[in-house]
């Protein structure tokens, strides 16, 4: 049996800004107060998981053992088959300490070329969200979400944040970084992961 979340406030752990809006959108309508990491000055744990999951409740328990109260951790990144998965759970290290993601898009169809990607099918990717949900007594709830598209190059739009610029979501034909955050919030790998998780716990 899943375990309900019951509390006012809720630590999210993450010292990301765009990642922080997304998920305090997403938790609004839940009446859940969202604190981030980066608010309560809590480090950032070394992710040292070999899986999404894994990191995702890594950087939970971290948060819940600086703050003492609930907390959310999400671990995210792209996985494109012709580079054998990768970037996958190092997705944000490609980007570089400076957190360049042009830097680490490059790197990425630079990879697809290396490897002679021609045709649509060589150019998918999926992304993925893991999210954790931990207590302070060590309960966690863990779920994982997908969304499947294209690459393509040169990078589209400004709006989204790491690598959705150059991600095609299937049965569209404008990337994460062109698309409404509204809409995006609707169909990303991070809104599969959050429906899974407030079913479970909200």
């Amino acid at each position: 049996m899943a375990r309900k979340f019951a509390d006012k406030d809720l630590v999210l752990a993450s010292h990301n800004a765009g990642k922080v809006r997304e998920i305090r959108d997403l938790l609004g309508p839940y009446g859940v107060n969202v604190l981030s990491a980066g608010d309560l000055g809590l480090p950032e744990p070394e992710e040292t998981g070999t899986t999404f999951i894994a990191n995702a409740e890594l950087k939970a328990r971290a948060a819940v053992a600086g703050s003492g109260k609930v907390a959310l951790a999400d671990d995210s990144g792209l996985a494109v088959p012709l580079l054998g998965g990768d970037p996958g759970i190092y997705s944000a290290r490609w980007a570089g300490p400076e957190r360049d993601f042009d830097l680490a898009m490059g790197k990425v169809w630079q990879g697809l070329q290396d490897k002679g990607a021609q045709s649509a099918e060589d150019h998918r990717a999926y992304f993925v969200a893991a999210l954790t949900l931990a207590w302070p007594d060590g309960h966690c709830e863990s779920v994982e979400g997908r969304v499947h598209g294209t690459l393509v190059w040169p990078p589209r739009g400004d709006k989204g944040f790491g690598y959705d610029p150059m991600f095609v979501p299937d049965g569209h034909d404008i990337t994460f970084g062109e698309m409404d955050p509204d809409r995006k919030h609707q169909i990303s790998h991070r809104a599969d992961a959050f429906r899974q998780l407030t079913e479970r716990c909200f």
